[in-house]
C-alpha cells in the first residue's frame, strides 16, 4: 500500500513540474532536447504550437 502512495506522489510531482504542451516554456524545453529524442507526438505538437 505504501508503494502505491509513493508511486502516485512521484507521478504527481513529475506531471506538476512539466510545462503545458504548447506553452512558451514547453517550446524552449523542446528546443533544448535533441531532435532525435523527440517522439512523433512531440514533433507534431512542436510544429503546431511553436512553429506556426
Amino acid at each position: 500500500m505504501k508503494k502505491i502512495f509513493a508511486a502516485l506522489a512521484l507521478l504527481s510531482l513529475m506531471t506538476a513540474c512539466s510545462p503545458e504542451v504548447g506553452s512558451e516554456a514547453w517550446c524552449k524545453k523542446m528546443e533544448e532536447k535533441p531532435k532525435g529524442d523527440w517522439t512523433a507526438n512531440e514533433a507534431t505538437d512542436y510544429a503546431k504550437h511553436c512553429v506556426f
